[in-house]
């Protein structure tokens, strides 16, 4: 089975609410909300494919030292096997835009769920939840 390697990113604004994007029509799994990123292509790291995708998707600058690993999932597809790391970012430059036709949506922690997503970034959600925990 293929291995299938996508970068992903959690981008938190400084109310603590997480960035999701809506898979556009036409693409698998449309209508489904996900987690900013790509696929990593051959001999790019997974940093560099998530600045790239960033900036391509959203318009935004990120600098490598302002993103730091949080989690992964590995999710069984028909036709591939997929494993997505998945990186916090909370520092960038520019303004986030819907560069490529997606809807995007900011949404507190508690909320993630209220979006229906893809498989595989449904085991991430906790992990995000736990780190966005405002402590009592």
């Amino acid at each position: 089975m293929k291995l299938l390697l996508v970068a992903a990113c959690a981008l938190i604004d400084a109310d603590g609410r997480v960035l999701l994007a809506q898979r556009p029509a036409g693409k698998d799994m449309a209508g489904l909300w996900e987690f900013p990123g790509g696929k990593v292509d051959p001999g790019e790291r997974p940093e560099m494919t998530l600045i790239r995708e960033l900036r391509e998707e959203l318009g935004i600058q990120v600098q490598e030292a302002c993103i730091a690993p949080l989690t992964f999932a590995s999710h069984t597809y028909p036709q591939f096997q997929l494993l997505m790391p998945l990186w916090v970012c909370r520092r960038w430059e520019g303004e986030v835009k819907a560069l490529e036709g997606q809807e995007l949506a900011w949404v507190r922690p508690n909320r993630l769920r209220d979006y229906p997503m893809p498989p595989a970034d449904e085991p991430l959600i906790p992990h995000l939840i736990e780190l966005l925990a405002i402590p009592v």
